[in-house]
Formats: structure tokens, C-alpha cells, sequence
């Protein structure tokens, strides 16, 4: 290595007793933060809601409208806004028939699903382009299918980083924007006839 004639500077380090750790410590607690309250969602996480009937029926008897967080539907199908996403723009799909089986849907009925559920991947990539997605259907309760007796596709959008502690430990997650504000993206998109 050649030398250059300069000298390095050197870097003091200055070590903060004991004491004045603390005082630093005392300082700054509690440290001010962000805190989400969101205690309508608790009868949600606790199980204490009863929905009477399939709440995707009951969506599928009513209009696209912010009251059924329906943006699109198909001649058998519809895309709807998940009430308690999992990230931003968190979507389902699902037949306007009240299913539980796949393989009971109609040849007509099964792709008219499937090319909703492109639909649905082609607006969130539009409207929050995402590098990826997590795309599924639980199908059965055993599976893990909150509804089982209605047919539904998830389509969550994912961003590197998207996950956090909360889900580990509080059994939340953090979501960036209100169902009101995804909602009012989505309906933009489908109202300017994209689809």
C-alpha cells in the first residue's frame, strides 16, 4: 500500500459513565411513538361477532358500493375489499353462488372466477404496484377457511419488509391506509373502465 503522507484522523470515543447512561435513559423515557388503537376490531380477533347468514351473499345482493366494499363484479363473480386486510389493497374474489366446493362450480361459473381473480391482480398492480403477491384459497374449514361454506380467493400485495412484530406478539398488523382510503383507489380504477 503506498503511503500518501497524510495522517488518519483519529476518533475520540467518549464513554458515558454509569450515571450518565441512566440520566440519559431517564431523559428520553417513555419514548414517544406511534400508537394504532383500533378497539372495533376486537370483537373481530376475539370471535365475538356473529355474522347471521354469509356475509359474501349478503355483498353480492348489493351494488359496488363502499357499503358492500364490492369494486367490481362479473356475471359471476365479484372483487371485494377485505374488511380486516392483511396489507394495503387486500382483495377477494369470489363466485356470487353460495359455494364451498370448487370442484361444484359450473365450467362457466369456475372460469368466470378465475378471470376475476386476474382482474383483481391486474388493478392492484396498477393502483399500488407491488413487487409480488400472496394469491390463495383456503378451501375448507380444516384448511383454514374462515367462511367455508363460501368460495373465496385472498390476494394480498407484498412489499420486502411488510412484516412486523405485531402479528408475533399482538395478533395485529399495522395496515398504512384505511379501508376508506383502499377503497377509494380501487373504485377510481374500475370506474375509469379499465375492466
Amino acid at each position: 500500500m503506498k503511503k500518501t503522507g497524510k495522517a488518519k484522523a483519529k476518533t475520540k470515543v467518549i464513554k458515558k459513565s454509569p450515571a450518565k447512561k441512566a440520566k440519559a435513559a431517564s431523559d428520553s423515557w417513555p419514548l414517544k411513538r406511534n400508537v394504532f388503537f383500533k378497539p372495533q376490531r376486537m370483537k373481530y380477533v376475539r370471535k365475538l361477532e356473529k355474522d347471521e347468514g354469509c356475509v359474501f351473499c349478503r355483498s353480492a345482493k348489493l351494488d359496488i358500493s363502499f357499503d358492500s366494499l364490492c369494486v367490481y363484479k362479473s356475471a359471476h363473480s365479484q372483487i371485494v375489499l377485505n374488511k380486516y386486510p392483511y396489507n394495503n389493497g387486500h382483495l377477494l374474489v369470489l363466485p356470487l353462488q353460495h359455494i364451498g366446493n370448487l370442484l361444484e362450480l359450473s365450467p362457466e361459473r369456475y372460469d368466470d372466477l378465475h378471470r376475476t381473480l386476474r382482474i383483481a391482480v391486474e388493478a392492484i398492480q396498477a393502483v399500488y404496484a407491488p413487487p409480488g403477491f400472496n394469491i390463495g384459497l383456503n378451501h375448507g374449514s380444516s384448511a383454514g377457511a374462515g367462511i367455508p361454506e363460501h368460495l373465496h380467493f385472498h390476494i394480498v400485495p407484498r412489499w420486502g419488509g411488510d412484516f412486523n412484530f405485531f402479528p408475533l406478539i399482538a395478533d395485529a398488523k399495522v395496515v398504512v391506509e384505511t379501508v376508506e382510503q383502499s377503497y377509494q383507489k380501487m373504485s377510481q380504477y374500475f370506474l375509469r373502465g379499465k375492466k
